[in-house]
């Protein structure tokens, strides 16, 4: 099957689109990419998107506008299966299969209890019927919900992935994802599936890069290259106090988002820092994000595995400053970026739910109970059928 994953990740930047050629069953699965790109969300979006993030610290938003932006992003999901088709000269007939992550806007996967009732919930916008009936495509959607029903966080899914795509007979291996969120994958040496396990680590740039865009008035949206923090010094007084933050210390499997360390988490830290430059601040967020990844391994990896290499993919990968205060904080470990393994990093969580989407197609299980904490394996998301008209 030709299949087109589709993400929007934690920042907000835009929609990652994956063409993803798929062929075989189960642990034979053979996944090749064939392209991608990002389309960008317009500044208006991007607003709407932080707005939905922070709705329930800063009430706002009314349920009729959250329907309105669950269709709403249906409607900029399927432009964006359409738009990139164009850009990769591929009509949209040849597709055969939609995979749809949509965008989280609320990921609870510990129970909460503001309805009275003590429930885990998950919410990702982007309306798949919108996208099915635009295109003409079957979609596959709402992966997170049957793994938080099985008993499991619904999060972290792209462990399958990571281990059809980086198990190694001899290697220990782990997959590094810096997006917003960081996120990794331990695949030991001649692991079985049952053998891997994942969790959410911390922040990845979402503290740095609300803290570059506050500090710039939005002139700056990330710190390029590092730049900024490459020029300051870390504020360590309070860098400890940050890293004293109690999911650091809860073990896995465990996940998170901006619901810990979103726009709340930053403005304590702004608060906090505020008599010291930009560059002392940016170093600093950098800092929680290199030490925050570095205690993962020391308290939760290492102990359990052994690793030769990192895997290194997602947006934070661009930041040549924190890879190599990465490197630093891991010097025995290799670092290779996902590109040399098949794979772009940027293009990795599409690529992702591109083969969870034929996974579901088949009726084939693709959550990793060892990764998310459910109670076994099951069949992840909903199919929206296809056969409208396609352009």
């Amino acid at each position: 099957m030709r299949v087109l994953g589709l993400m929007s990740g934690t920042s907000g930047d835009g929609i990652d689109v994956a063409l993803v050629q798929i062929h075989g069953r189960g642990w034979r699965l053979r996944a090749h990419l064939e392209n991608s790109c990002t389309l960008p969300y317009s500044p208006r979006v991007r607003r709407l998107l932080l707005r939905l993030a922070n709705a329930n610290r800063q009430p706002i938003l009314s349920v009729a506008e959250i329907s309105e932006a669950n269709f709403l992003l249906g409607e900029l999901f399927a432009r964006a299966a359409r738009q990139a088709c164009r850009r990769f000269r591929v009509r949209l007939a040849a597709i055969d299969l939609i995979g749809s992550h949509g965008h989280t806007v609320h990921h609870q996967p510990r129970a909460g209890k503001r309805t009275g009732a003590q429930v885990a919930s998950t919410l990702q916008l982007g309306e798949p019927a919108v996208i099915a009936e635009r295109t003409g495509i079957a979609v596959v959607a709402n992966f997170r919900a049957r793994d938080l029903a099985a008993g499991g966080q619904g999060a972290p899914l792209v462990p399958y992935v990571d281990y059809l795509l980086y198990r190694h007979p001899r290697r220990g291996r782990v997959a590094l994802n810096l997006g917003g969120i960081a996120n990794l994958t331990v695949i030991p040496a001649n692991a079985s599936p049952q053998k891997v396990f994942a969790f959410d680590t911390g922040p990845g740039n979402m503290v740095i890069d609300a803290v570059v865009e506050r500090g710039t008035h939005g002139r700056l949206r990330y710190d390029r290259s590092g730049r900024l923090a490459a020029r300051g010094q870390p504020l360590a007084p309070l860098l400890r106090r940050l890293l004293r933050h109690p999911y650091f210390r809860r073990r896995p499997p465990k996940s998170t988002g901006r619901e810990q360390f979103g726009q709340e988490f930053a403005e304590s830290f702004l608060r906090q820092a505020r008599r010291s430059s930009l560059p002392n601040r940016v170093r600093t967020a950098t800092e929680l994000t290199v030490e925050s990844i570095r205690l993962a391994f020391d308290r939760f990896i290492l102990p359990r595995a052994r690793v030769h290499d990192v895997v290194l993919g997602g947006g934070g990968a661009c930041n040549t400053f924190l890879v190599e205060r990465l490197r630093q904080s891991l010097p025995a470990l290799t670092f290779i970026p996902a590109g040399q393994l098949g794979v772009e990093g940027k293009a990795k969580e599409a690529f992702a739910f591109a083969v969870l989407a034929y996974q579901t197609w088949h009726g084939q299980p693709a959550n990793l109970p060892s990764a998310t904490g459910a109670r076994h394996p099951v069949v992840l998301g909903v199919i929206v059928p296809g056969g409208g008209s396609r352009a």
